[in-house]
């Protein structure tokens, strides 16, 4: 998969269904401004419900909006300013993200995500010192986070730091069993170190997690290819490319982590004619027009 990028967690999402009502306002206040003031503030949570409900069926652009009204009429409330920042990391709004984030960040110091967010926009720049100081920090908050250990462990990943990398993915792994992307990079980093026997082994088990996992299925192939078990390998390449095409690009491979000893090799392999044929295949079925459905008498 995409590596990944924490943006909304469905943690955070769900929590948005169960947020208290909000607080009555101090006595003092007149009786009329104070329900104005709730039903507003209510107004703007379910506004943010709705928004992170979009956000999970990726329909960005409806949930933006409903993300920046919501945080008007709640401006208080850190989950708000959380959600609309992370739908604004999604459509590469960094500035105001950053904005939006430490927003969230005065009002709750204490909510780890945030920290994570934060992480996720210098990622996305490519300032991975900086992502590696938010995700520590996120991580003294939510020690234990899969996620957050993935997230840092990519950042060092990228620094060149592999040991470090490796580490973390370990973490988050011992945190998770079930999370096979940690385990599809550290058979990333193992097949670049030239321990290819190892980068099968990671990718096989990711692949036993999750059979519709496309990332670690096509790396699996090429390096099973590779060493000489070219039907296997083959036939898992044709899975892959069943399941994500995306994967058939090489711009979005690196984007993905892939080093260039693999890129190399997966090159070679995308280029056979089988897997070509597999590929136009994918493309002709994507492209296919829908059949059109008999109106409901």
């Amino acid at each position: 998969m995409p590596k990944h990028v924490r943006l909304i967690s469905l943690l955070m999402v769900c929590s948005l269904w169960s947020m208290p009502k909000a607080a009555n306002a101090q006595a003092l206040i007149p009786h009329t401004l104070q329900l104005d003031a709730t039903k507003l503030e209510k107004q703007g949570l379910s506004l943010a419900q709705e928004a992170a409900q979009l956000a999970q069926f990726q329909q960005v652009d409806l949930a933006l909006p409903r993300a920046r009204l919501a945080s008007q009429l709640a401006p208080g409330n850190d989950k708000v300013w959380l959600l609309l920042g992370g739908l604004q990391l999604q459509t590469k709004e960094f500035d105001n993200a950053i904005a939006s984030l430490k927003k969230a960040q005065s009002i709750n110091p204490k909510n780890g995500d945030i920290l994570f967010a934060l992480g996720s926009a210098n990622f996305q720049q490519k300032n991975y010192q900086a992502a590696v100081v938010n995700y520590q920090d996120g991580l003294k908050l939510k020690p234990n986070d899969p996620e957050g250990l993935f997230d840092l462990g990519n950042a060092y990943y990228l620094l060149g730091k592999l040991p470090d990398a490796i580490a973390q993915y370990d973490k988050a792994v011992s945190q998770d069993k079930k999370f096979w992307p940690a385990l599809n990079n550290i058979g990333l980093i193992n097949y670049e170190q030239g321990n290819i026997p190892e980068a099968i082994k990671r990718w096989q088990s990711a692949v036993t997690l999750d059979k519709q996992a496309a990332e670690p299925l096509l790396a699996l192939a090429v390096a099973l290819y590779t060493k000489g078990e070219r039907q296997q390998g083959l036939t898992l390449g044709e899975a892959a490319l069943r399941i994500d095409s995306r994967y058939a690009n090489l711009n979005f491979l690196k984007e993905n982590l892939w080093g260039d000893r693999l890129l190399s090799d997966t090159k070679k392999f995308l280029e056979l004619p089988r897997i070509q044929a597999a590929i136009q295949q994918r493309e002709n079925s994507s492209s296919a027009p829908t059949p059109r459905k008999q109106p409901t008498q």
